[in-house]
């Protein structure tokens, strides 16, 4: 297929165009920088650059481009965030730019049209110990300073199933990890802290299973339909970053009381003191034939950190 993928020097970007070129497709890839576009044609992509956010200047720069598909993978996450206004960028990106990257996605000819999603739109809560399914309610507002976060990853998702012409599929990740070259150096600087005292477990996903399951949603997705792209194995993110720091030979994380993490950083204390969550993967597994190469994040660590 002729592929654009939007975001395609992110996290999961980086990988997902490798994979693409790998399979056969001719990928195109939106970026803001020169950096970007030179990253692509190292790829074997055509770079494009544009901003999503301004719709005249997208679908200038993309005039005559034909596709038969569109990725989206758009955030504006450089670093991990803390606060709610951090999620202001990305929220906007998932609601505007979604709409603005459909636009681009007709004028381009595609019928198909996969959107990054993440599984926090079950909700910033405690969800108990059943995993939770793509028919699990997704995206209803509890009270919480995450709303607009779920409301923006909820909004991303109804655009494109409600596309016309579109084959709409959604992509719902896990945590990510393993694609971050600040991840090891947060660590050394103990800059990732956990949570005091026992808390929920939440869903982790590799970016390199995150980008293989995007390409199997793309070749055999269903419209209409969501994936839970997750790992096997949910932890907690007091498990997960200490297994990070033993395996990077990085020194133990600082560990603060709840009511410390809400003070300095309201957003990420909401996901680590409140969420409980275990998603399952069955749905991505028997319909598109994926799996994760790393069941749990310590196969995965100990590929990424070795």
């Amino acid at each position: 297929m002729k592929v654009l993928v939007a975001g395609a020097t992110g996290v999961i970007g980086r990988p997902l165009v490798r994979h693409l070129v790998r399979a056969g497709h001719a990928v195109a890839g939106l970026t803001r920088t020169e950096a970007g576009a030179d990253q692509l044609a190292a790829q074997g992509a055509r770079a494009i650059r544009a901003d999503i956010l301004d719709l005249g200047a997208l679908l200038e720069a993309t005039a005559g481009l034909s596709a038969d598909a569109v990725i989206n993978e758009v955030t504006a996450l450089a670093r991990p965030p803390a606060r709610y206004a951090d999620m202001e960028s990305t929220n906007r990106l998932r609601t505007q730019g979604s709409a603005h990257l459909l636009a681009l996605a007709k004028q381009a000819g595609a019928t198909r049209f996969v959107t990054q999603s993440i599984v926090f739109g079950y909700g910033y809560r405690d969800h108990g110990a059943v995993p939770l399914t793509e028919d699990s309610p997704f995206g209803v507002p509890a009270g919480l300073g995450s709303d607009a976060a779920v409301a923006a990853m909820a909004d991303a998702e109804r655009q494109v199933f409600e596309a016309t012409g579109i084959d709409g599929i959604a992509v719902r990740y896990g945590l990510l990890y393993g694609g971050d070259p600040e991840f090891v150096p947060r660590l050394r600087s103990r800059s990732l802290p956990v949570a005091s005292g026992r808390r929920g477990t939440i869903a982790l996903v590799h970016a390199e299973d995150a980008a293989l399951g995007t390409i199997a949603a793309l070749e055999r997705g269903v419209d209409g339909a969501a994936y839970n792209i997750v790992d096997d194995t949910p932890a907690t993110w007091r498990e997960f970053i200490e297994e990070s720091a033993r395996t990077a030979g990085a020194p133990r994380p600082s560990v603060l009381p709840g009511w410390a993490l809400r003070l300095v950083a309201p957003y990420a204390a909401e996901l680590l003191t409140r969420v409980n969550l275990r998603v399952s993967n069955e749905r991505a597994c028997d319909q598109l034939g994926w799996a994760p190469r790393y069941p749990s994040f310590r196969e995965g660590l100990a590929v990424q950190l070795a």
